[in-house]
């Protein structure tokens, strides 16, 4: 059996230490848990984690392969962080210790192949768009048929997970991109710039174009600086120089946002690690004022137009729209509220809520890639929930979570629900344009679509 001590490891420090002690075991964030709900094992709940860490961090215990296992386990969903009422900083915790555990048994996991694969194709959007080429001829020549027939998926549930979660996307979405100066419409009120994301500007360059038009009816001139990707797929998995390389970058593209009155971001995950770059690059004395002033710019897409009192129209959306938290964006940056003000503010729609709205759908950055069967089992929990409320839309701030949910919500007979991103909804309000093609299949006469 491979273990490791303290000796063999980077040091943890003393903040860790403080950090993993402030936890009072209380079981509060037990049943936010969604390891926990899954396997009912203390070592799978963040409490246990925090124990486990502790007894690692205080050299009660050597990093062994059930403690890496148990760390490795945890989606990072941040739940834990909101339900617990001591104020335990699971985020920071899980963050720094993690890097351990991924240069500890990054081979011994046995998935480290399949790990760098995800890694050398998803932060880099020119190499998606090569990828997406590939998607596009795997769909229309057969190839899907031919892979799924063969037992290729079975054997090997990781591919299977990444084929399944493949959005069908075309060519021209692939290849979109936002131009660099985006003029507001009419008097401007504020000058913004765009993170455009990487799996966001590939597979969901429709998100970004409704962001654009969204932000310039409501008076904003949106830059669009050439920029790479912002580290967040990184962090979240323990890779936290690589996250480091692409955050110095990403503040350099936008040269620390002068000029601009927000950096907006719509991907929740994204805009988690973009506010934290100031913690970030805390120890880079070339970066840190840098990354602080970047940081404390950052705004939700969402938060933005809370803010703005509006001044483009809204037309009518007739429309029931099931709103799911993006773990990122609820527990990571507390951003819960905005995005059901700016929705509820569209006539004629109706946001309800599903049973466990802020639960984590599975899709936790890499997650449903590495770990398919828990990540599969929280999918359907989560359509579950969304089907009880009878929705036409479905409605979330993040890719991933857009990715997870539209999968389950499309297995069986039953009839598929569109996920969208919310901006999506503003973005056909204010353009008058219908966005509810469940409904309208439901009372639409043969013909007359």
């Amino acid at each position: 059996m491979v273990r490791h001590s303290l000796s063999t490891l980077p040091a943890m420090g003393e903040n860790l230490d403080d950090l993993t002690s402030a936890c009072v075991h209380c079981g509060f964030c037990l049943p936010a848990c969604p390891t926990y709900a899954l396997t009912g094992d203390e070592n799978d709940s963040p409490r246990g984690r925090i124990h486990l860490m502790r007894q690692v961090i205080t050299g009660q215990a050597d990093l062994d392969p059930a403690v890496a296992e148990h760390v490795d386990s945890c989606l990072g969903c941040l739940s834990c962080v909101s339900a617990c009422p001591s104020g335990v900083q699971y985020d920071r915790i899980i963050e720094e210790f993690r890097p351990k555990v991924e240069q500890a048994y990054a081979e011994p996991r046995g998935d480290a192949l399949f790990r760098r694969l995800v890694f050398a194709l998803f932060p880099h959007p020119l190499r998606l768009r090569v990828a997406a080429l590939g998607a596009v001829a795997y769909r229309r020549t057969g190839g899907a048929a031919l892979v799924r027939s063969s037992g290729l998926l079975r054997r090997f549930p990781r591919l299977g997970a990444m084929e399944a979660l493949m959005p069908p996307t075309t060519l021209r979405t692939a290849w979109r991109s936002s131009a660099p100066h985006n003029p507001a419409r009419g008097a401007r009120r504020r000058t913004v710039g765009l993170v455009a994301g990487c799996v966001q500007r590939v597979f969901f360059g429709d998100v970004n174009a409704a962001t654009v038009r969204v932000l310039q009816a409501e008076g904003c001139d949106v830059e669009v600086p050439a920029q790479g990707c912002c580290g967040a797929l990184s962090l979240h998995a323990g890779r936290e120089d690589e996250a480091r390389r692409h955050a110095r970058r990403m503040i350099d593209a936008f040269d620390e946002g002068e000029g601009l009155d927000a950096v907006v971001v719509n991907v929740a995950g994204c805009g988690s690690t973009l506010k934290e770059y100031g913690a970030l690059l805390a120890g880079d004395p070339a970066y840190a004022d840098r990354a602080a002033a970047f940081a404390a710019k950052v705004r939700d897409v969402s938060e933005v137009l809370d803010d703005l009192e509006p001044v483009a129209e809204r037309h009518p959306v007739p429309a029931r729209v099931a709103y799911h938290d993006a773990c990122h964006l609820a527990h990571g940056q507390g951003v819960r509220a905005q995005p059901r003000r700016v929705l509820a503010g569209i006539p004629d729609l109706t946001l309800v809520e599903p049973a466990e709205a802020a639960f984590c759908c599975g899709s936790a950055g890499i997650h449903n890639l590495v770990r398919p069967e828990a990540a599969e089992q929280l999918g359907r929990r989560k359509a579950e929930r969304i089907r009880a409320t009878d929705p036409d839309l479905v409605a979330t701030g993040n890719p991933g979570c857009l990715l997870q949910i539209r999968r389950y919500l499309d297995e069986g007979d039953q009839p598929p629900i569109p996920v969208v991103h919310p901006v999506e909804i503003v973005d056909a309000s204010i353009r008058g344009l219908r966005l509810n093609p469940r409904r309208a299949r439901r009372r639409t006469p043969r013909g007359e679509a």
